[in-house]
């Protein structure tokens, strides 16, 4: 019987590989910039043409390579940063395994020109399918050029698996910014389709965070330095409030390289404890120096995930040095032990506790309740509560208002469900009165029933069925500002909104580019108020990204549940009768008024059987 097992031949084996190094464009960016910064360049720009697809180049006045290192530089784990097993264990340089170029040359059509500053014509290598189809001598200046043309094009089903050229630009970007903020050193570029995006200056950290996350962070950071034995830790952390629905602008470096570690974000979460919320995110960039034996970069492909030697170490130098960075700035709470002077002057303060009084006060129910029963809320089961007209009720009254009580905190918990699970209801009810709770909940009684409705969930269900017609029919009507607002915007999020322009344009909003990473808000929907199209724009952005991060929706999907949620009445809000009414008749106008887009209730029945149930009737 003949053999059946044969060595893969080396361009197969080659696209294998290639499968674990480069998943898209964005991958190939990050493996070049950083070989680009271990050549030593203090000048590194990057061109993109269909956010990488057709074209990637990156351009440095690096080293630069001999012609011999130029066509070993595409070999399979060739590299000049490793000599022994013991180097690998102290690397600290960026690229070292050697398969970058190698498995670029498997996937794209790639063009290399290089000369180091001492030769005098530097070499040209071109290769296609990791063969070499032309080597020759070239005049170029001193450094690299690698030229990525069509990536992906000897293997079509990767290639289909590319999202848009806005989606994929997004992650170049985040890319670009990555390696920019680990070397604020060096001049970075990025131009994207002719246009250039990025325009990096060599400077100070703090100079290349305001440049990549914007100059509205200016007077909000606190700086952050603490030097140990075992590791140093520096970098920036945005006072409490920057803090954001999304965690885009957080980023750990550990020996200048760029790392996802949900334990280390855990300790810079905690040392805000209490200074945010639950939901809210700081802005953070901090560096990690350590010795290299004591953390493994190998673990992952891409190098995003390493492994440290003592995580409970870093974790806690992590925590105290941003909450000692937060406390030396006067960040953290304080409390404040000096009496106010009007509540000194107060009569019941100034008056002496008198025996006669002590003893009045110990005798009264309100004392009583607290000290003997050791609860604040205790109610007795034996005593008698006087409602409305006079007579007297059990404590079922008592159990159905703290019902009500708790719907607040139940409702805000109840998980998404789906439309289709909830119970259809008549929807031709005819109320008789409304109310308002908690300026929260309308309460809406009818015959034999009331409902008690979420006032933001119902808004947003109808808002969003309003933005769904709009979008696949008649445009909404736009007001135009008197005077245009102009919003500038970091380059990621000037991608984000370019992509949202068109179906903006369909749901009310006139917004022009105007510029690299400005627009102009030259109108708005009638519900937006005049004068506020700035914070409404940039409000919208932040909470699609929140959503973005939460559910993986279809782009417009996502758009029309973001500028519901923006639009909707908020708790808290005041509303009249008149308001309360027409939320109600256009809540049961919808297609599927029991659930907001997100399948959160948008109401809760109760029936007149079970109101009589809770008071033993």
């Amino acid at each position: 019987m003949a053999d059946r097992i044969s060595l893969l031949p080396d361009h197969i084996a080659n696209q294998i590989a290639a499968g674990e190094v480069i998943q898209r464009p964005a991958s190939a960016v990050k493996e070049l910039l950083e070989n680009a910064v271990d050549a030593g360049a203090t000048e590194i720009k990057l061109f993109v043409n269909d956010a990488g697809k057709t074209l990637l180049q990156v351009v440095d006045n690096g080293a630069g390579m001999s012609e011999t290192d130029a066509r070993m530089a595409f070999e399979r784990h060739a590299t000049s940063k490793i000599k022994n097993i013991d180097d690998l264990f102290h690397i600290r340089t960026m690229g070292f395994r050697g398969e970058a170029l190698a498995s670029i040359a498997a996937v794209a059509q790639v063009e290399l020109r290089t000369r180091r500053a001492e030769d005098e014509v530097g070499t040209c290598i071109e290769i296609e399918n990791s063969l070499v189809k032309k080597q020759s001598p070239v005049a170029s200046p001193a450094g690299t050029s690698i030229c990525m043309k069509n990536l992906f094009f000897n293997v079509p089903a990767r290639r289909n698996f590319l999202k848009s050229n806005t989606a994929e630009l997004r992650h170049v970007v985040d890319e670009f910014i990555r390696v920019a903020l680990a070397f604020p050193g060096i001049f970075f570029s990025l131009t994207s389709n002719g246009q250039q995006v990025f325009y990096l200056e060599a400077g100070n950290l703090k100079q290349r965070i305001l440049q990549i996350l914007g100059s509205n962070y200016n007077a909000k950071l606190v700086s952050v330095k603490e030097d140990t034995d075992y590791l140093n830790i520096y970098g920036f952390v945005g006072k409490p409030e920057t803090a954001k629905k999304t965690r885009g602008d957080q980023y750990f470096f550990v020996n200048n390289r760029f790392i996802r570690s949900a334990y280390l974000n855990h300790a810079v979460m905690s040392a805000y404890q209490a200074m945010i919320g639950a939901d809210a995110f700081p802005a953070y960039v901090l560096f990690i120096d350590l010795d290299p034996t004591q953390v493994d970069v190998n673990v992952h492909p891409t190098k995003q995930e390493i492994k440290f030697e003592d995580e409970k170490i870093i974790y806690a130098f992590v925590q105290a040095a941003v909450k000692h960075a937060l406390a030396q700035f006067s960040i953290t709470p304080t409390l404040d032990f000096e009496l106010d002077a009007s509540i000194q002057s107060l009569e019941s303060v100034q008056k002496p506790f008198t025996q006669d009084k002590q003893a009045a006060t110990k005798s009264g129910s309100i004392f009583q309740t607290f000290t003997e029963a050791a609860q604040a809320h205790r109610i007795e089961s034996n005593r008698q509560w006087t409602i409305g007209n006079g007579q007297n009720e059990s404590s079922g009254f008592v159990s159905l208002t703290k019902q009500l009580l708790q719907l607040d905190e139940a409702m805000s918990k109840q998980p998404a469900i789906e439309a289709a699970q909830l119970t259809t209801h008549d929807l031709s009810l005819t109320f008789s009165g409304f109310s308002q709770l908690f300026n929260t909940y309308v309460l809406a009684s009818a015959d034999d029933k009331f409902l008690l409705v979420h006032q933001q969930t119902a808004h947003e269900r109808i808002i969003y069925e309003k933005l769904s017609s709009a979008i696949e029919g008649k445009a909404i009507a736009t007001q135009r500002s008197l005077f245009p607002a102009t919003v500038e915007l970091t380059p990621a999020d000037a991608v984000l909104l370019s992509s949202l322009l068109p179906d903006l344009q369909q749901l009310g909003y006139t917004v022009e580019p105007f510029g690299k990473t400005a627009f102009v808000v030259q109108g708005t929907p009638a519900d937006v108020d005049a004068g506020n199209e700035k914070a409404a724009l940039e409000k919208m952005l932040e909470q699609y990204k929140h959503f973005n991060l939460e559910a993986k929706l279809p782009k417009r999907e996502m758009l029309l549940r973001t500028l519901a949620w923006q639009q909707a009445v908020k708790p808290g809000a005041s509303l009249t009768e008149k308001e309360m009414e027409t939320l109600m008749t256009d809540l049961f106008n919808c297609k599927q008024p029991s659930a907001s887009p997100s399948g959160r209730p948008t109401y809760v029945e109760f029936r007149k059987e079970q109101l009589e149930k809770m008071f033993g009737r």
